[in-house]
């Protein structure tokens, strides 16, 4: 009985030392490493490509032009024929839709003047509807040899009516002369006969040309028109490589 009394006495009188100890013994955390934290994986950034100025693009029209109704404003639909390339690889595709507009029409003259036709290309729809403004003109008319083009607006311009003009004086002046020949026989003065009806064809030819239009500038739908680029074009390569997947 004495020794329990002891051992109580004993824990009585050491308790507080113990917990004091156990109070100052440091509390250990355990350390957490943090999972390394992967980059999240990104597409390099895609570089603009550029088109130069001067850059001719064929192209296909699709639908018929004529400075017979035509009017300025009226659109202009057209394709590209041939793909253009940049750094081996093709950045317009053949079969991208062009739009433009009519900018001026003049009709051709019933003496003098020729037909004239401006068109300017505005905005070029790649396949997949990626769409870029223009600033496009035309350059040629590839295969035509009654049209050319002239300024740098790309000014078409349809051919000169004198050779036609010459040719219908001409030739209603020798109907003239042969009708004045048949008649002038009857009465014995042939030549004067034939000098008369020259003359008389002449006025009718001269009166025909002076009433008579020049040609009109006709473009079909399926004819070739050349776009020059007159700036620089810009092109997305990331919506290009969209398109191109």
């Amino acid at each position: 009985m004495t020794r329990k009394l002891t051992l109580f006495a004993a824990v009585i009188a050491f308790g507080p030392v113990l917990c004091l100890a156990q109070d100052a013994q440091p509390q250990l955390t355990p350390r957490v490493t943090p999972a390394t934290q992967q980059p999240t994986p990104t597409s390099a950034q895609a570089s603009p490509i550029t088109v130069a100025a001067g850059t001719k693009i064929p192209l296909t029209l699709k639908q018929g032009i004529t400075t017979k109704n035509a009017k300025e404003g009226d659109p202009v639909y057209a394709q590209t024929a041939f793909p253009v390339t940049e750094n081996d690889r093709i950045v317009i595709p053949a079969g991208t839709f062009v739009q433009g507009m009519i900018r001026r029409v003049q009709r051709p003259g019933r003496v003098k003047g020729r037909a004239q036709l401006q068109m300017s290309f505005t905005s070029m729809i790649f396949p997949n509807g990626y769409t870029v403004m223009l600033p496009g003109t035309v350059e040629g008319t590839p295969g035509s040899d009654t049209m050319n083009v002239k300024g740098k607006e790309g000014t078409i311009e349809g051919q000169s009516s004198k050779g036609r003009d010459a040719a219908t004086i001409a030739q209603t002046a020798a109907a003239g002369a042969g009708i004045g020949a048949i008649a002038g026989s009857s009465s014995g003065s042939t030549g004067k006969g034939a000098a008369a009806g020259a003359a008389g064809g002449g006025v009718i030819g001269l009166a025909t040309v002076l009433l008579t239009r020049g040609p009109e500038i006709q473009l079909n739908s399926g004819d070739s028109i050349e776009m020059v680029l007159e700036r620089s074009l810009t092109l997305d390569d990331g919506k290009l490589r969209k398109q191109a997947d």
